[in-house]
């Protein structure tokens, strides 16, 4: 058995009372609006009397893969949706239990923190004195139990059935005393419990929104430092524990968006709908269906893409390069042409969305592009995003250190975005598990990175033309002060009106900051927590 139940310290009284979404009469709700039926359960004793032969012996499929989903993570550092949706399509498993695994995988992982608080509190050793899996099997039937609407008996009985088939009858057994005592308590109890003695309202919003405690402090300041209200915390974090819905980038030349909703109205399964985007011409929002099955994604004209992304892509496309001062300093590519806007460098090209979407406009505008990669694996699959755009718009995928393309093409491209790598932390909702893997010492590790890529994209890029520095983290250390650190060196760069940009794109409503980069937010901009900055080589 890897550890023992306490027998005390359950918040509020004790009951046997109904779970979320099980038969019986609903006789309350709790803070999320999901119905408690009071008549599933009588109490503790009556829950333990089925006979041995009529407990779970094993687990139905959906929860299998969610715990397998949560292995996967925890063991190769893989990411949950790259490894579920695979698992599901090999074991056959579809519509509705397709999305129940979906949800209790996402779920456990993007809620992990709070259960772990409100597990430790169940147990009577620290938590890493319990067997990983055994821990895993736990958060699964907490999140069942306090975040799913899964009536109680089914959330314990199946998650004992997978403890049993999984790690063996002890720890089925310790599986069982622990989620009972947690059943015995609503979520909002076991919240108050959990943040008693809570230090800050920093630290209580942590732990009740599954956040590590050092990234909920780098929100709030980034937050403020980009001029927004710390009160805007609590928001954000739970627009972080928001599972988003599925984005679709049309790409400019290669497919409508009214042609792209048409083949999801069509899709076979009859049951897609979708929406446009709030803030770009190019993005769906889906509902419904399978992207993969879409005919336009299948092919490359269309991709999963992040409406946040797509904005900040769109912007820096549209952003005018100015003359070259002779022709000597716009390269003899130009052909002594007034304004040259035709060779366009992605620094940090894989794994290809921002790529397939600057190409497609590049086609469109007599443009090429060059999409330069480090990792041979990520390089191809910009190839793959590449595919449907016309030979003409790319001029080569190349792998390559982004850090080393200032010195060997200076001043060779009329554009380069840098979409730099970075903490995934304005991803969060999208990548749960991303939380728990980031440490405060990655800052300096990618920070570093970042000032270098953004150094060499501006020698990389002809005097007038234009960089676009762009990260998936609102975290002030990769925005504003790799910005700031690198222009201290320099006197041939000028900062543009990023703001103004996006506005072009997605027109004067769209909630932004008086300043000249723009952040993008969750709970602002229904987006990912997108970050431009957009620079010029002084000509």
């Amino acid at each position: 058995m890897s550890g023992e139940a306490r027998t005390g310290g359950t918040p509020g009284h004790e009951r046997g009372q109904g779970g979320r979404g099980g038969s019986g009469s609903p006789d309350r709700r709790d803070a999320h609006g999901r119905e408690r039926g009071a008549a599933r359960a009588r109490g503790a004793g009556q829950r333990s009397e089925a006979a041995p032969s009529q407990r779970a012996k094993g687990a139905d499929p959906a929860r299998n893969v969610a715990f397998d989903v949560l292995q996967e993570v925890a063991t190769s550092d893989a990411y949950a949706n790259l490894v579920l949706p695979p698992l599901l399509r090999a074991r056959g498993i579809r519509g509705r239990d397709a999305a129940f695994a979906t949800e209790l995988a996402y779920g456990t992982l993007r809620l992990r923190g709070r259960y772990d608080a409100i597990i430790a509190q169940c147990v009577d050793r620290p938590l890493d004195q319990v067997d990983p899996n055994v821990l895993d099997l736990l958060r699964l039937g907490a999140h069942q139990l306090l975040g799913m609407r899964v009536a109680q008996h089914a959330a314990v009985s199946e998650t004992v059935g997978l403890a049993r088939a999984r790690a063996g009858a002890g720890s089925a057994q310790f599986v069982n005393a622990v989620l009972r005592k947690i059943s015995r308590s609503t979520l909002e109890e076991w919240l108050e419990a959990i943040t008693l003695d809570a230090p800050d309202d920093v630290t209580r919003l942590a732990t009740t929104q599954s956040h590590p405690v050092w990234i909920a402090r780098a929100m709030r300041e980034a937050l403020v430092g980009t001029g927004r209200s710390a009160d805007d915390l609590a928001e954000l974090l739970e627009a972080d524990n928001t599972a988003p819905r599925v984005t679709l980038v049309a790409r400019p030349g290669l497919v409508s968006r009214e042609r792209l909703a048409g083949e999801v109205a069509h899709d076979v399964r009859g049951d897609a709908t979708t929406t446009p985007g709030r803030w770009t011409p190019t993005a769906l929002v889906l509902s419904g269906s399978d992207p993969a099955a879409i005919p336009a994604v299948r092919y490359g004209a269309a991709g999963v893409q992040d409406e946040g992304s797509q904005l900040v892509t769109l912007a820096f496309a549209g952003t005018p390069t100015l003359p070259a001062t002779s022709d000597a300093a716009a390269g003899d590519r130009s052909g002594g042409a007034a304004n040259p806007d035709e060779r366009w460098l992605d620094l940090c090209a894989g794994p290809g969305g921002k790529a397939a979407l600057l190409a497609s406009l590049a086609g469109e505008q007599g443009a090429r592009i060059v999409a330069n990669e480090v990792a041979p694996h990520r390089a191809r699959l910009v190839e793959q995003a590449l595919a449907a755009v016309p030979a003409d718009a790319v001029e080569r995928v190349q792998v390559g250190d982004g850090r080393q393309v200032g010195v060997e093409e200076p001043g060779a491209y009329d554009r380069v975005l840098v979409d730099a790598p970075c903490t995934g932390l304005g991803a969060l909702r999208r990548r749960p598990e991303s939380r728990w893997r980031r440490t405060p010492g990655d800052i300096a590790t990618l920070t570093t990175l970042q000032r270098e890529l953004l150094g060499s994209a501006l020698d990389a890029v002809r005097p007038g033309g234009v960089v676009g520095y762009v990260t998936c983290s609102p975290h002030l250390a990769e925005t504003q002060l790799v910005v700031k650190d690198v222009l201290a060196g320099r006197d041939d760069v000028e900062v543009l009106d990023a703001a103004a940009a996006v506005r072009q794109v997605a027109g004067d409503d769209i909630p932004l900051a008086d300043r000249t980069d723009v952040q993008l937010w969750p709970h602002v901009h229904g987006t990912d927590a997108m970050h431009l900055t957009l620079l010029r080589r002084r000509a």
